[in-house]
């Protein structure tokens, strides 16, 4: 796909969202059932069935997928398809490229073995390597961009409202 296909792609979906701005906010959902065997949880991915279980450092066989890897896998998705939908508007030719993610976690906080660890990523990396003769200005555009456009890096750097809830089934 190039920019202008992207563009006309892109026209009337921007222009409907201009005119009826409530229009743009969808909700997005993602449902998973309690594994009645084993500490895991089955995510309906949409495609198929992600089960979800303990990672090995807190006990977990490594057989089940990570939640904070699930994360991570998140970000490098979101943002390597950002990424190609900017390169591709800014007509910045991309002939390969990866896009990794990396986090620390401190799994003394997750079991509740020092109440001052905390629970979660204390640091997250983003990195691309772009096969690209692009000039450096352009790739600190397209970089930019990709930050500020990609929902998932977004979600992350800005804390969402957040709300949680229980009810009997």
């Amino acid at each position: 796909m190039d920019a202008t296909a992207l563009r006309a792609l892109q026209a009337p979906l921007k222009d409907q969202y201009r005119s009826t701005p409530d229009s743009a906010v969808i909700t997005l959902k993602a449902k998973g059932s309690l594994d009645d065997t084993s500490i895991a949880c089955k995510v309906e991915t949409g495609r198929a069935l992600a089960v979800a279980g303990l990672h090995p450092a807190t006990g977990g066989s490594g057989a089940e997928l990570c939640s904070g890897d699930m994360l991570l896998e998140a970000l490098v998705a979101c943002a390597g398809v950002t990424l190609k939908a900017v390169a591709t508007a800014l007509e910045i030719p991309l002939r390969a490229g990866t896009v990794s993610a990396e986090g620390d976690l401190d799994f003394r906080g997750t079991l509740g073995v020092d109440k001052e660890a905390p629970v979660g990523f204390r640091a997250i990396r983003l990195a691309f390597a772009l096969e690209t003769d692009a000039p450096q200005e352009k790739l600190d555009q397209l970089l930019k961009l990709t930050e500020r456009y990609c929902v998932v890096f977004q979600t992350l750097n800005h804390k969402p409202e957040l709300a949680v809830s229980a009810s009997k089934g």
